[in-house]
C-alpha cells in the first residue's frame, strides 16, 4: 500500500489525484455491482423478511415482481412490523415504493458515488432501461473500484518511469498524421466511452503523455455522450493526431441545436428526465470540453446536424521532447 501512495510524490499530488478521478470515472457500475441479489416478492410476509435478514446478515432487500423493481424493504420496516405485531403482514404494506434511489449498469461509478453522498444510503439497486433489477451496488463495491484504480495508476506510473517514450519519435516526415474514425450509435450507453478510450490508448501507445491522453479522452467522452443522448441516429468521432496538434471532431446529421450560445451555458440541458435519472445530461458536457481543450468550436443547424471541433495543442512537456534538452 505504501508503494501505491508513493506515486503521489512521483507524479505530483494534483496530477495523481486527477488521474485517479479519471480512472474511477471510466469504471462502470456494471463492473463492480453484485449480480446475485437477494430479493423478495411483494406478497412475501414480514416474517420471511426477518428470516432473510437474519440468515444473510443484511439490512434490507429489493422487492421484485415480474423481474422488475417495485420497492425496497429495510430493517426499519421490520422493526415497525415487530412493534405492531404484524409479522404476517405482506411486504407490500411496508415497503418503500416512491422515490427509490437506483443506479444504472452503464453509468460511471463516480455518478453512483455522488448519489451515495447526497442520499446517505449504503446500497442501491441497479436497474436497466426497463426497470429490470440486474444487480446491487454498495459503497464497499466502490471502495474496491478505487483501490483497483490506485493499483492501475501505480502500474502506469511505474511503466512510464521505466520506459520513457517520445511522441512520434520513430517517424520522420515533414507532415506526419494519424487519423482515427469511430461510429457512435444513438442510445448505446453500453458502448459509451469506447471511442474516447481507444483514442486515449492510441495516444499512450505512440508516446503521448498521460496528461495529454487524459484531457483528450475527457473531452472526447463528453462529445461521445452527447451523440448518444441528443442525436437521431448517432454520429461520428474523427481524430487527427499530429506531433504538435490533435483535432477531434464529433459530428451528426440531426436534430441540431436551436441556440448554440444557450447550449454552451453550464447546466443547460435538453436531456429527458429518464436520461437524467441514468446519471447523464447534467448540462456540463460543453463546459468540461472547454476546460480540456485549447480551442473549441461548435456549429449547428436545426434539421441539419451539429459539428463540434476540439483542438489540443501538444506541448513539449506532453511529448517527452522536453526531457531531451
Amino acid at each position: 500500500m505504501k508503494q501505491r501512495f508513493a506515486l503521489l510524490g512521483f507524479m505530483g499530488r494534483g496530477d495523481a489525484l486527477s488521474k485517479l478521478h479519471e480512472l474511477v470515472r471510466e469504471v462502470r457500475v456494471s463492473r463492480v455491482m453484485t449480480t446475485a441479489v437477494l430479493t423478495l416478492p411483494p406478497d412475501a410476509t414480514m416474517r420471511e423478511l426477518k428470516d432473510l435478514l437474519r440468515e444473510h446478515r443484511i439490512s434490507g432487500a429489493p422487492v421484485v415482481e415480474d423481474q422488475k423493481l417495485v420497492g425496497v424493504v429495510s430493517i426499519e420496516d421490520l422493526i415497525h412490523a415487530l412493534e405492531t405485531q404484524q409479522l404476517d403482514a405482506k411486504i407490500r404494506d411496508y415497503m418503500t415504493r416512491e422515490g427509490l434511489v437506483t443506479a444504472h449498469p452503464q453509468e460511471p461509478v463516480m455518478e453512483a458515488l455522488r448519489r451515495f453522498e447526497v442520499t446517505g444510503i449504503g446500497r442501491m439497486p441497479v436497474i436497466d432501461a426497463r426497470d429490470k433489477l440486474v444487480g446491487i451496488v454498495t459503497r464497499g463495491d466502490i471502495t474496491v473500484a478505487l483501490l483497483h484504480a490506485l493499483q492501475d495508476l501505480y502500474n502506469e506510473a511505474e511503466a512510464m518511469q521505466d520506459r520513457p517514450q517520445y511522441f512520434f519519435e520513430a517517424l520522420e516526415s515533414e507532415n506526419t498524421s494519424l487519423q482515427l474514425r469511430y461510429r457512435v450509435a444513438k442510445g448505446d450507453f453500453s458502448g459509451g466511452g469506447d471511442a474516447s478510450a481507444k483514442i486515449k490508448r492510441a495516444l499512450l501507445r505512440i508516446g503521448g503523455s498521460p496528461q495529454l491522453a487524459r484531457r483528450v479522452a475527457i473531452a472526447t467522452y463528453e462529445a461521445e455522450v452527447n451523440l448518444i443522448i441528443h442525436t437521431h441516429d448517432g454520429g461520428l468521432i474523427l481524430a487527427d493526431i499530429q506531433p504538435t496538434e490533435i483535432t477531434v471532431v464529433a459530428q451528426d446529421s440531426g436534430p441540431g441545436i436551436a441556440d448554440v450560445d444557450l447550449a454552451r451555458q453550464p447546466g443547460y440541458s435538453t436531456a429527458t428526465p429518464e436520461i437524467r435519472e441514468m446519471g447523464f445530461g447534467a448540462g456540463m458536457g460543453l463546459t468540461n470540453i472547454e476546460r480540456c481543450t485549447d480551442k473549441m468550436s461548435l456549429w449547428s443547424a436545426l434539421g441539419v446536424g451539429t459539428r463540434l471541433q476540439m483542438i489540443f495543442k501538444v506541448s513539449p512537456e506532453e511529448t517527452g521532447e522536453a526531457d531531451k534538452t
